[in-house]
């Protein structure tokens, strides 16, 4: 019995022994076949192309799906490794692959270490692509994150180590990257950033520029001097922590002044329509995490909501010098400007500024942050008033009053008594807008901003939010999408520049989600806002936005420069639409002092929003706003009409006032007092308008 017992165990034993091996030699099989038909499928990979590395051209189509441009950067002048500086190798190695000399292509311990790093962080916060891959990328691939791309990409890292050594592929590298400023391959951008050949480049110089190559346009130390020296000051750290170059010379180089060209040398090679070039740039990297290096290698189709007339139109109005005031000798009145579609939030047309710009500079109808002045009144006053019950007809009081010590004044000094709502706001008078915003409480005013998408802080926190004194300002594209709300029944669609983007081989990789959309109102509110902004168009201050028979609503504003005894003025603003077209624009000075400030209204703004919009919307049909209600237009006051009012005012002079519907509610925020809510003056109470 015993023995048959063992038997039995040993024949399973012995059973199991095979199946161990079968499978053993199953796997051994299948690594076989799998290292051949990698070696197979890596001999096939045709690499020749790098010995003319020239980038795939990515192609902007339009918003009717046809070409506008492709981004296709001329041939990079090659230079050869030995001209290549030790401290140039060093840097670029130390900051992009630091075992880029140890691995054979792909970096096992580089994606070991990243994915540890990912996982810690919980985001992608370190990637592991080697040199190799990212050339092998940059001169054969479309830029799209997908498994399918990063296989072939590691085959052709495979073959390009195959077939070159460390030192061609380091140089094939540095010929093709970008650097910025128009800059394509090392020699380039030795040259239009220190004037010098490569082997002349120093050990700060090389540091900069290795700095560069991770984000060129936000890294240049022609725009953004101080993030160029901070990151080269990076990479110089990362040299001494590899042992690269010791202490000395580590703090010698990061003491060094960044040495660049006084000026950036003109270049002739312009990109058509730069401003929205760049911000479909920046929109590909913010929202869908493309770098600026991917998308100018190309690769990509990326379709647009450019509307090429409208875009072409402004740019020809922004070359026009006689439209917009008088500058100084040493500084240029600046601009930003944005039309947008309010149905669908697509950018149609955006310009960044006048004059000669480097592309990728400074973008004012985006990156621009600067206070709206009364711009703000429709949005944080009188919209969260109507939502409260109050109506154009309601009555404020237009009269010196001192809030805590914060006494905001009308421009000119000059007050009207008894208004309507509708008169406050089509002539643009301060003292009613702020006295409605602490009657309703400020919390009314914060929470309609946040609704219409402008991005306050605490600080904003105070009574001078009716007159747009931000702390940190807004940019005419902000403006433009929250006054889309008007023009688009009460719904905001976040305006954006890209509408998909497709690899090379037709797949979508990214794409604008067209059902987004923040309900920020009533219908009937935003049309009767729309009623009230055709006025100030029509018999207030916008009257410079008058588009003749073409309907237009819009709002005017100013903020002053203080010390001018409010002769000058720091910003003009006109932010204004018709039903299918938004438009904003700003004025101003790019750096503000007491020699340089504006000494025009916001006529000039809105005259420049005339011109814009008359030559955008130039074959388009006329529109008229849809069921918008009727507003009285009280006359003005004349004879015995006039006394009997004056007489009416002396016997209400000891009535409360400003008695409105939504009072009752906001009597917390009253309790609390003006003075506490109202924290700051200064330059938040210079935001008068004409």
């Amino acid at each position: 019995m015993r023995s048959a017992i063992h038997h039995q165990k040993a024949k399973k034993r012995g059973l199991w022994k095979k199946l161990v091996l079968f499978i053993m030699i199953i796997g051994v099989i299948i690594a076989v076949i799998g290292v051949v038909a990698f070696k197979l499928m890596v001999a096939r990979q045709d690499v020749s192309l790098l010995e003319e590395p020239l980038p795939a051209a990515t192609i902007i189509y339009d918003q009717n799906k046809e070409e506008a441009l492709r981004i296709s950067p001329k041939k990079a002048e090659a230079v050869s490794y030995d001209s290549l500086p030790e401290e140039l190798i060093e840097a670029v190695v130390a900051v992009e692959d630091k075992r880029f000399f140890e691995h054979k292509g792909t970096d096992l311990q580089g994606i070991g270490r990243a994915m540890v790093t990912n996982l810690t962080n919980g985001k992608t916060v370190q990637g592991a692509s080697t040199i190799t891959q990212q050339l092998a990328k940059n001169v054969f691939l479309s830029q799209e994150r997908t498994w399918t791309r990063k296989w072939k990409e590691l085959l052709l890292a495979e073959k390009i180590e195959k077939n070159y050594d460390k030192q061609q592929i380091l140089t094939f590298y540095l010929n093709q990257i970008y650097f910025g400023e128009g800059a394509w391959g090392i020699k380039k951008a030795s040259e239009l950033y220190f004037g010098v050949p490569v082997n002349e480049l120093s050990l700060s110089q090389s540091a900069l520029l290795a700095g560069i190559i991770k984000a060129p346009s936000a890294l240049s130390p022609y725009s953004h001097p101080e993030e160029a020296k901070a990151r080269r000051n990076v990479v110089l750290k990362l040299m001494k922590d590899q042992g690269k170059i010791d202490q000395a010379a580590y703090e010698a180089s990061v003491k060094e002044p960044l040495h660049i060209q006084s000026s950036k040398p003109s270049s002739s090679d312009a990109i058509k329509y730069p401003y929205f070039i760049d911000q479909v740039i920046r929109e590909a990297s913010q929202k869908y995490g493309l770098t600026e290096n991917e998308v100018l290698h190309g690769g990509f189709r990326i379709y647009t909501t450019m509307d090429t007339k409208m875009q072409e139109a402004a740019e020809d109005v922004y070359s026009q010098d006689s439209l917009f005031p008088a500058s100084s000798s040493d500084q240029l009145i600046q601009s930003g400007a944005v039309l947008v579609d309010p149905k669908d939030g697509g950018i149609r047309a955006l310009i960044g500024g006048r004059g000669e710009q480097p592309f990728r500079g400074f973008n004012r109808a985006v990156q621009l942050k600067r206070q709206p002045g009364s711009t703000m009144k429709p949005i944080s006053v009188y919209t969260p008033a109507l939502e409260r019950g109050y109506t154009p007809d309601s009555t404020l009081m237009d009269e010196p009053v001192n809030f805590g010590g914060y006494q905001p004044k009308n421009a000119g000094g000059s007050y009207h008594g008894e208004v309507s709502i509708y008169e406050a706001l089509i002539h643009s008078y301060n003292v009613p807008a702020v006295s409605l915003l602490n009657e309703m409480g400020i919390d009314a005013g914060m929470e309609a901003a946040k609704r219409f998408g402008i991005e306050l802080t605490d600080t904003d926190r105070t009574l001078g939010l009716a007159l747009g004194g931000l702390q940190e300002g807004v940019s005419p594209l902000a403006m433009a999408e929250a006054f889309g709300v008007f023009a688009n029944d009460g719904t905001r669609i976040p305006a954006h520049s890209i509408s998909r983007i497709d690899s090379a081989d037709g797949e979508t990789i990214a794409e604008f989600d067209s059902n987004v959309s923040v309900k920020v109102t009533e219908p009937a509110v935003a049309r009767t806002m729309t009623a009230m902004l055709e006025g100030v168009v029509k018999e207030g201050t916008g009257d410079a936005a008058s588009l003749g028979d073409r309907p237009v609503a819009g709002k005017t504003g100013t903020t002053e420069m203080p010390g001018t005894g409010g002769e000058g003025m720091k910003d003009n603003w006109f932010v204004g639409y018709t039903p299918q077209l938004v438009g904003a624009v700003w004025l101003g000075y790019d750096h503000t002092d007491t020699s340089h400030y504006l000494t025009t209204t916001s006529k000039a703004a809105a005259a420049v929003f005339q011109k814009l919009m008359s030559e955008a919307l130039q074959d388009e049909p006329v529109m008229a706003f849809a069921n918008m209600p009727a507003i009285a237009k009280k006359p003005k006051d004349t004879g015995k009409a006039k006394e009997e009012k004056e007489e009416k005012k002396d016997k209400d002079k000891d009535k409360p006032k400003h008695e409105k519907p939504g009072k009752d509610k906001h009597k917390e925020d009253k309790k609390k007092g003006p003075g506490e809510e109202h924290r700051g003056k200064g330059k938040k109470d210079k935001n008068d308008d004409d």
